[in-house]
């Protein structure tokens, strides 16, 4: 495989390179929706080399920050995470400890426990002088007003494709649209009647350092059944209100309604110093699912598609079939936001 690949053959010899020794073995392996990751095999040892996407329309430098998180947490004895073997900023590689698990087939309590306290960790590293030289987290959001910016610039590059998808532009125009034109101003009226400011961004001693993209499509079970978490790209500084919103509407997880009060409950007593917490969940857990619809849309866009078919992920030879499965996706979770917003 190595000898006929060119892929493999680069990455092996950057590996070999990055270890200062011969290796036994390398093979892409299929995870990472935008990176390419490979496991890299001496007689001993195993490890993971994750290659970084470069995109023109991206200025986000995940290499780096991911670098930079691991590290972080390395120092301060975080567990449950890879460690930096080695790097290369020229080529955009690092290699880390490989991690032997398996993805989640279930989750348990104990699961939801085990995020929550891997959460409150970071949290409390949050004061560190480090953790000040971290940056905002990839797509922060520390206002109502960035939230709704985050979903207008994502709709404009949908209506872009209008023209050449039909099934798209009759989404958007006769479901999406008027229902969050309807929800927007519900979301500012409650941040008013809790006093809080739409347009301004969340005090710095409210933030909270977050693995963002944090869920158990992003963890291991381990032999020992505890669990490891992986992809740290978009780790910084943010609201937490965004971190609880996304884990509980991610739609690479399916969280029955007691886990996931659970692990609100968690996040709660996590950040109860923060008085307007559960208050600016109210108000922005809609906007936060009306921006997960569209983050589901990707598909549509072609640059996304061709660093999914570079990255090896997801169905490479159909990019109709992907469309329509995304689509599908997007419309039942605009369904389940409306329910649960007219039920709150």
């Amino acid at each position: 495989m190595i000898a006929t690949d060119p892929l493999l053959i680069k990455a092996a010899a950057i590996a070999s390179r990055l270890l200062g020794s011969k290796i036994d073995g390398i093979e892409h392996v299929a995870a990472g929706g935008n990176s390419r990751i490979y496991n890299v095999r001496t007689d001993n040892q195993s490890f993971a080399l994750k290659q970084y996407p470069t995109l023109q329309h991206d200025v986000r430098d995940r290499f780096q920050v991911e670098l930079d998180s691991l590290r972080f947490m390395e120092r301060y004895g975080i567990e449950r995470v890879p460690r930096v073997v080695a790097a290369s900023r020229e080529e955009g590689l690092l290699l880390l400890t490989w991690i032997n698990g398996e993805p989640l087939q279930s989750i348990t309590r104990e699961d939801i426990d085990a995020a929550s306290d891997f959460l409150t960790e970071i949290h409390q590293l949050r004061q560190t002088p480090e953790a000040q030289c971290l940056p905002l987290a990839s797509e922060a959001c520390l206002c109502g007003a960035e939230i709704e910016r985050q979903i207008r610039m994502r709709m404009t590059r949908l209506s872009e494709r209008r023209s050449s998808e039909p099934d798209l532009a009759v989404f958007l125009d006769t479901a999406f649209i008027a229902a969050f034109d309807q929800m927007l101003p519900a979301a500012v009226e409650r941040l008013s009647r809790a006093g809080i400011a739409y347009n301004r961004a969340l005090a710095k001693h409210h933030q909270s350092l977050i693995p963002a993209d944090f869920g158990f499509h992003n963890a291991l079970r381990q032999r020992n059944g505890r669990l490891a978490f992986l992809d740290f790209e978009y780790f910084g500084w943010d609201d937490p209100v965004k971190l609880t919103a996304d884990f509980l509407l991610h739609p690479g997880m399916t969280l029955d309604t007691p886990a996931r009060e659970h692990f609100l409950g968690a996040a709660e007593r996590r950040y109860a110093d923060d008085q307007e917490f559960s208050r600016r969940f109210n108000a922005l857990f809609p906007l936060f699912g009306f921006r997960w619809v569209l983050v589901l849309l990707n598909e549509f866009l072609p640059e996304r598609w061709e660093l999914r078919v570079r990255a090896g992920a997801g169905e490479t030879n159909d990019w109709t079939k992907a469309k329509g499965r995304q689509l599908g996706r997007a419309a039942d979770l605009l369904e389940r936001i409306l329910h649960e917003t007219q039920e709150s």
